[in-house]
């Protein structure tokens, strides 16, 4: 979509939810507003045009997602916004724009993950002659393909020292309890020069703080791979880099500042990314690695893709090569069939294992998945049960961890003035570093730990 005339300005208000992939794409879409010479604004009652950018992914997410935008709605009428467009974008757009159509006349247009880089164009033309009356525009594609680069326009909305960078879309894994594919599609990759150039810009603004995300981080470069038939069948990456060329590439970027590596899975890890990270002088010695479950029979019914034996193992050689690693890690339980021998064989694994950073996830069965017409579903009080039990070991383990520091001196990246995070910690999801002298945010200190509050730490 293009415009054929400068628009009339417009002030355009978001409201953001969901995961940082989301995040990713809300910047881009405000960069794309901004690029057509509309106005941001984060005063929703001031706003010609309000957004908000959906998650799909769980039921209490898309309950979320839906009481967002009735209320965005609601106010528009409270406050007298009458001709206010309200516009929804974001993944639950993109898996129900058909059924949220005809349920959710009150919206103006359903935007699509195709169409984030045609927001600015897309916001000029709800004022326009083309705008309709017969109830909302549907601007979804069936298909994602869309990925970014490294100059598409973004707005960030992360602090000025941290950033997010996507470096690939979709996923090609078939996890039972997971919708992700359906609505972002096959996996496809950036290439290393897009992201390289894209991270060497960032950190000439200031950033101190590079994340890399993607549905399968661990999975970038080998869509574009390919198998060569003959005596001994072997891979061909003669059309593309995988993960550890790219951390290698990033290696070289001239500056201060840290790498996180975010949403590996544990079916693509290799000794040589174990060597890539240990090697770097840019990663933080963080990794963070979903493995859902370790009961060989509940991993099978997830269709992870690897077994009890190699996650085991894998934990133990990364742990080995890579000295000081922090690994963060999330578990489904009350999965449909999920025993309670089963249950007690991944407490035992968590206790084993002592992860420095761990989540817990109750079992939402999304419609469309497969797991959602199996046998067997948990009661939702056994769910509710199994995660207490999960959490309150983790949390005591979390709690030795940061006991275990006091006393240290630790490399801290301040967020405020009052707080920072250790290389263990990444953005909203971990823990903190609380100073009792103020920092400017945005630095590297070596803050000497001395005492520990739950999970969080207080710096001297």
């Amino acid at each position: 979509m293009s415009s054929l005339l400068s628009p009339t300005p417009r002030k355009v208000g978001m409201i953001n939810l969901g995961c940082a992939k989301n995040l990713v794409d809300a910047e881009i879409m405000l960069g794309s507003i901004l690029a057509e010479g509309h106005v941001v604004t984060s005063d929703a009652d001031e706003a010609d045009v309000l957004i908000v950018n959906t998650c799909g992914f769980i039921d209490s997410a898309k309950e979320e997602s839906i009481e967002a935008i009735l209320e965005a709605h609601q106010n528009r009428g409270l406050k007298k916004r009458k001709g206010q467009r309200l516009v929804v974008s974001g993944c639950m757009a993109q898996r129900f724009s058909k059924e949220l159509v005809g349920e959710l006349p009150e919206v103006d247009a359903f935007l699509g993950l195709d169409q984030i880089t045609d927001a600015g164009q897309i916001v000029t033309g709800l004022f326009g002659e083309t705008r309709t009356t017969n109830g909302p525009l549907n601007l979804v594609t069936r298909h994602s393909r869309y990925i970014p680069d490294y100059d598409t326009p973004r707005y960030r909305l992360t602090p000025a020292h941290s950033a997010y960078v996507k470096i690939a879309e979709g996923c090609n894994h078939p996890c039972t309890f997971c919708v992700i594919p359906q609505m972002r599609g096959r996996h496809r990759s950036r290439t290393v020069d897009s992201v390289v150039r894209e991270v060497r810009a960032l950190v000439a603004e200031g950033v101190k703080e590079i994340n890399l995300i993607s549905q399968d981080t661990t999975f970038f470069g080998m869509d574009r791979w390919s198998v060569k038939a003959g005596p001994r069948t072997k891979v061909d990456r003669e059309q593309g880099d995988g993960i550890c060329q790219l951390l290698e590439a990033i290696d070289e970027v001239e500056g201060e500042f840290w790498v996180r590596l975010l949403y590996t899975h544990p079916a693509h890890w290799s000794d040589d990314l174990i060597k890539a990270i240990a090697a770097s002088r840019r990663m933080a010695r963080y990794v963070d690695m979903p493995l859902q479950h370790i009961d060989e029979g509940m991993l099978g019914l997830m269709r992870r893709e690897t077994g009890r034996v190699h996650i085991e193992e894998l934990v133990a050689k990364m742990r080995a090569g890579i000295p000081g690693l922090g690994i963060r890690t999330t578990f489904i339980v009350g999965f449909p069939g999920e025993s309670e021998a089963q249950f007690e064989a991944l407490l035992g694994f968590i206790e084993r294992e002592r992860f420095e950073r761990l989540g817990v996830f109750l079992y939402s069965q999304e419609e469309g998945s497969r797991a959602a017409k199996m046998e067997n579903q948990v009661p939702t009080k056994t769910k509710q049960r199994r995660y207490r039990e999960a959490m309150a070991l983790q949390q005591k383990i979390a709690f030795e961890h940061a006991n275990a520091l006091v006393g240290k001196t630790i490399r801290v990246l301040t967020d405020t003035p009052l707080a920072g995070r250790t290389e263990h910690d990444a953005p909203e999801v971990d823990a903190k570093v609380i100073f009792r002298k103020a920092q400017v945010p945005g630095q590297f200190v070596d803050a000497e730990i001395i005492e520990a509050r739950g999970y969080d730490l207080v710096a001297g």
